[in-house]
């Protein structure tokens, strides 16, 4: 038995502005995802999925060597992004799954999310970053060729402290940082209840980017300055500044703007505006806030992010 695990990810700055060179800070969170692979003797995949409270919301039985001559015919949305997982690692390492085809041999695979699907902590990163350790496969090349993307939920997946994450051409530059502000009993993430499609975030802001080297500038001073920065005051005016940019980006009003005009406190978007988790600054607990307006996942900064 082979046992894997993959951290989930948050990104703090740098949203959508990290595929094009941005210096952007993720943090990995306490939540994540484990794998588990048993050799089986039959030729198949076994695969069993479980959710955060112990339920299975997937299984499926896939033949290897259907896998192999391509001509499966995945039952569902669900069990067709694995076989193309699947199949990305097989074209990275052409004897992974395959080796053990004559000798009827398989794999009972059982997956388990320790946080709710719907959170965007990065069920598909520590997916791939867990499959890819299984291939013994880079996982990056794994994610260029299933979902994409900048990579930086890769980096959080494989790292147990916060990161900087830059692109620079074909390079990625992550070095480990110190995000432990001395004010994080004054900051939250709250859920707004809904998964926003990280994809359909990135092909509006492509859309509507324009020119924007003199905004991946500001990012990266926002950036360095939030890592360094002791203060709640500053704190709250580089969140101020980076969803002002961000805005004037991808022409979306912000989070405070659209949803939460009367708090008396900071709010910012992570990742992909218009769902997922925010992050929330506020002298005061805003629990009892953001209950009253139906948002009833509310964390405290120490108990989301794995320091």
């Amino acid at each position: 038995m082979s046992n894997f695990y993959s951290n989930g990810k948050l990104l703090i700055t740098g949203e959508y502005t990290v595929l094009d060179g941005a210096l952007a800070l993720a943090v990995p969170t306490k939540y994540g995802q484990s794998l588990t692979v048993e050799s089986i003797l039959e030729n198949n995949i076994i695969w069993k999925s479980i959710d955060n409270e112990h339920k299975v919301w997937f299984e499926d039985s896939l033949p290897i060597k259907e896998i192999a001559s391509g001509l499966i015919n995945p039952r569902n949305d669900v069990s067709k992004r694995l076989v193309q997982i699947l199949k990305a690692a097989q074209q990275l390492h052409p004897d992974f799954l395959f080796r053990n085809v004559g000798t009827k041999t398989g794999f009972k695979i059982t997956t388990k999310l320790d946080f709710p699907r719907d959170w965007g902590l990065g069920s598909s990163s520590t997916l791939i970053n867990n499959i890819a350790n299984w291939a013994k496969v880079d996982a990056y090349k794994l994610l260029e060729l299933t979902f994409g993307g900048s990579g930086y939920d890769i980096a959080c997946a494989q790292n147990d402290t916060a990161i900087t994450y830059q692109l620079n051409n074909s390079q990625r530059n992550i070095n480990n940082v110190i995000f432990n502000p001395e004010f994080k009993e004054h900051l939250y993430f709250v859920h707004l209840n809904k998964k926003k499609n990280s994809r359909e975030g990135i092909e509006q802001y492509n859309k509507n980017k324009g020119t924007i080297s003199s905004k991946i500038d500001d990012i990266n001073i926002i950036t360095q300055n939030m890592i360094d920065c002791s203060s709640l005051k500053d704190f709250n005016q580089l969140i101020h500044t980076h969803e002002a940019i961000i805005s004037s980006i991808i022409k979306q009003p912000t989070v405070k703007d659209a949803l939460f005009k009367d708090f008396n406190g900071c709010i910012k978007s992570l990742g992909a505006w218009g769902g997922d988790f925010i992050l929330v600054s506020s002298l005061d607990n805003p629990t009892s806030y953001f209950k009253s307006k139906g948002y009833s996942t509310i964390i405290p900064f120490g108990d989301m992010i794995l320091n």
